[in-house]
Formats: C-alpha cells, structure tokens, sequence
C-alpha cells in the first residue's frame, strides 16, 4: 500500500475515533445533566420566588479565571432565572493560589460577563464536598436550587446534596452547563474523569460523608 494511501487511512481512522469519544462525551454529558435532580419547581410565582446557582470552583492558579472557572462561571451565569429573585453562590477556596477560587470567579462574573447581582462566596472549601457543605447555608432559603459545573462534576454535587440535605435536594433543578457541541475538550475529559471514578471508589468517597464546616460569609 502506498505511503500516502496509508497515511490518509490512519488519518481518517484516527478522526472517525476522535468523532466517536466526542459523541460519546455528549451523552455522558447530557445524561449527567439530568440525573439527581428535584420534584420540579415551587408553586411560588415571582417575584417572590427566589432562585439560587451554586457554581462549583475548580484549581485555579494565578490571579486570572483559566478556562474550566470561566466556562463554569459562563453556566452559572445563563442558569439564573429571570422570572425569580436570583442569588449566585461561588465556591472554592484558596487550593492552587493565594486568592480563592470563589473570589477570581466573582471577579470574572462581573468584569467579563457584566453580572451585577448578588453574589455570596464560599471561599474555605478545597473540595466538592466541602464546596456543597459550605453552600447549604446560603441556599436554605432558596426555593430552586441548581448546581453547576462540568455537567459530570454537577451532578455528583447534587449527589451530595441529596445525601446530606434531600430536604433541599427536592428543590434541584436543571443548569444550563449542558449545550450541544460546547466545550468538547471539556466535556471529553469530564466524561472519561467520571467514568473512571464510577468504575471505582473515588466517586463514592467524593459524594459521600460530609462535615458542615462554618457558613461562609455573604457579600
């Protein structure tokens, strides 16, 4: 077989598996969105009713947003509700910087995607339980609640909602994280992570078991 020849076939070979992880991601990362989810939405109409967004933080080196706090922050943005009255809670404490996850979260929120409503920051946690611990006193008063992140990684916070507090966790709703074609790096690796925690005890050890710690001040 000619070089060319075989070149064009591995080539083709190697996009056709390429395309196939991709759409694969896809499905993991849709059905993710849509599992340990609550009854629905409260009877409440607005503007009484009040809608909170716990956006899950990720390690984040420097002073600057890296591309995983800046698509998270991006879908915790689009999953506020303009019929309610909204409240985005940001998470993560200071793992991979001396400034915290919640606070370079915060910043970019504001200065990059004009969101100027009310914030409150978590901003001790170094782990996805601790950042859903540190969330459930700032959302006790909230009547629909939704956990963003990779769709991977938000559902397993709302795993650990239902296992901590179901009695907020009836309250879960779905985020905006998942769109088709989005961030299909992001979703490839979310989708592999995942699965391999599935296959074994990392996903239990991370969703279950959790310490309150003390509430995290809102700002």
């Amino acid at each position: 077989m000619p070089f060319s020849r075989m070149n064009s076939l591995v080539m083709l070979s190697a996009a056709a598996g390429l395309g196939a992880l991709w759409l694969w991601a896809e499905l993991v990362d849709r059905r993710a969105s849509r599992r340990w989810l609550g009854g629905g939405r409260p009877a409440v109409e607005a503007p009484e009713r009040t809608h909170a967004v716990v956006v899950l933080g990720y390690g984040n080196s420097g002073e600057r947003a890296n591309l995983v706090n800046r698509f998270r922050v991006r879908a915790g943005v689009r999953s506020l509700d303009p019929r309610s009255e909204n409240l985005l809670v940001l998470c993560g404490g200071p793992v991979h910087s001396s400034t915290s996850e919640a606070i370079i979260m915060q910043r970019y929120a504001r200065e990059h995607l004009g969101y100027a409503g009310p914030t409150a920051l978590d901003t001790t946690s170094r782990s996805t339980r601790e950042n859903i611990a540190h969330a459930i006193p700032l959302i006790e008063h909230a009547d629909t609640i939704a956990i963003v992140s990779n769709a991977p990684h938000a559902e397993m916070g709302r795993e650990i909602l239902w296992s901590e507090r179901p009695d907020l966790a009836v309250r879960l709703v779905r985020g905006a994280e998942h769109r088709l074609g989005e961030a299909p790096v992001l979703k490839i690796l979310g989708a592999l992570r995942a699965t391999y925690a599935k296959r074994t005890a990392l996903w239990r050890r991370s969703s279950r078991g959790i310490t309150p710690d003390l509430r995290p001040p809102r700002l």
